[in-house]
């Protein structure tokens, strides 16, 4: 199950992204922080969700800068 869609980071506002890559880096910082000490991690596949969803507002921003237009 997908954290955020991609359709739902089209629909925010560029300071609303922001935002929520900020708290999504945070979260991923924290779990791979706790794993790193060794603790266990309750829920493994949250990490790859939260890189997906970091990937996908970042990809999102990128196309905004761009204007919409391939390359």
């Amino acid at each position: 199950m997908a954290i955020i869609k991609i359709k739902e980071v089209r629909g925010m506002k560029a300071e609303e992204r922001l935002k929520r890559l900020d708290e999504f880096r945070l979260e991923l910082a924290k779990l791979k922080g706790s794993s790193a000490v060794g603790a266990s991690i309750k829920e493994p596949g949250k990490v790859k969700e939260l890189r997906k969803a970091i990937a996908t507002i970042l990809t999102v921003n990128k196309e905004g800068r761009k204007g919409g237009k391939e390359a």
